[in-house]
């Protein structure tokens, strides 16, 4: 299993965390059923102006095969700035009532996507 961290630095950019939700809204659903693919998490910290993905896949070679959404560069105005790939040690899994991980976050409030229901009110 292979983790894969990238982030773009926003600072020059016109984009920010808050107008990349809605970047979010209209391609998360696209990330719905890659093969290989176990999570993928989109990360921001406002106040360094980061923002990126954190990628969680069954292993590197089935990250290589796989075709990918549009990526976001193109309205941050250049490639992402820091990506590095990481061997999972181990995971371990919370206990929790939820049937699914998709669809949490601000970028999506409010939206329900496949297979998923609207938690942004619990």
């Amino acid at each position: 299993m292979k983790a894969m961290i990238a982030w773009w630095d926003l600072t020059g950019s016109q984009q920010t965390a808050g107008t990349l939700r809605d970047f979010i809204r209209e391609e998360s659903e696209h990330w719905t059923g890659i093969p290989g693919l176990l999570l993928k998490i989109w990360l921001s910290d406002p106040s360094t102006g980061r923002w990126g993905a954190l990628l969680l896949w069954e292993s590197q070679e089935a990250a290589r095969a796989a075709t990918l959404p549009r990526s976001p560069a193109e309205l941050i105005g250049h490639s992402v700035d820091f990506r590095a790939w990481f061997d999972v040690e181990a995971t371990a899994e919370g206990v929790h009532s939820l049937h699914s991980l998709e669809g949490f976050g601000p970028a999506l409030e409010g939206l329900v996507l496949s297979g998923s229901e609207d938690f942004s009110k619990k």
